[in-house]
């Protein structure tokens, strides 16, 4: 029910979230062109979203941006997948055995906090200008972080989940795989599609080092001549394939999570 909406931590139909979401995106957009009109900011600083649709169009037509769309996305996924695949089961080990967590959270804790433009020129020397350093730099924004989310979702297993399946007769894998797992499942997977999230905010810097392909390449081939349309084109780009995927994600949750 819409009444939810007015509500502290109230419910309300998916169908007002959705109209509430799109009046307010209209009604942003709406304002964007206005004020891009009236003149009060430089076209060349801020242009018109009429101006942006066109030059989404254009870029879509004449310049390949689907081709770089699809590009940017396969390095973001490869990105992901390789942090996500390495993170779970380190983050879970970290959490498990007072060993393995004592003996690497000084060190992820010292790395996620060094800025990832400060280490281009590291895995330029490292990996060269090719897609392994793209995919090194989008993996090194989002594997330290994602680790230390899974395991801090490990932890709050409640333990008299773990006792009682030691009680019952489990095995330490089957405490893993049918109690932690299925405990900390939900957290889990919302964390990844935060971390996804935080992938794509790497995009540009990635795609800046020596790139011929990508939205990133695309927004800073377009700042070079300040061609602002097009700028905001590629961020529009970006955004709205995070905002699909995001949806999705979220959906899946609720599919699998239906118990929640």
């Amino acid at each position: 029910m819409a009444s939810g909406l007015f509500t502290f931590r109230g419910k309300s139909s998916a169908r007002a979230d959705i109209m509430l979401g799109l009046g307010v995106a209209a009604a942003l957009i709406l304002a964007w062109e206005a004020v891009a009109r009236a003149g009060f900011i430089q076209p060349q600083f801020l242009p018109a979203p009429s101006r942006v649709l066109g030059a989404l169009w254009s870029m879509t037509t004449t310049q390949g941006l689907l081709w770089h769309a699809f590009v940017s996305t396969m390095r973001v996924w490869v990105a992901f997948l390789l942090a996500a695949a390495m993170a779970i089961p380190i983050g879970i080990m970290m959490s498990s055995y007072r060993v393995v967590g004592a003996s690497l959270e000084p060190t992820i804790d010292f790395i996620r906090y060094l800025p990832v433009p400060a280490l281009i020129p590291l895995s330029i020397i490292w990996f060269g200008v090719g897609e392994e350093t793209k995919i090194f730099l989008l993996w090194l924004g989002t594997f330290f972080q994602l680790v230390l989310l899974v395991a801090d979702d490990m932890r709050r297993v409640p333990h008299e989940y773990v006792e009682i399946a030691f009680t019952l007769g489990a095995k330490p894998r089957q405490v893993l795989t049918d109690v932690a797992l299925r405990a900390m499942g939900p957290t889990l997977v919302d964390n990844l599609r935060i971390t996804l999230g935080w992938c794509w905010t790497y995009l540009v810097l990635a795609e800046i080092v020596a790139a011929d392909s990508g939205l990133g390449f695309v927004i800073w081939s377009a700042r070079r001549y300040v061609k602002t349309p097009e700028v905001m084109a590629g961020v529009v780009v970006i955004g709205l394939i995070g905002l699909v995927t995001d949806q999705l994600l979220r959906a899946w949750h609720r599919r699998m999570f239906k118990y929640l």
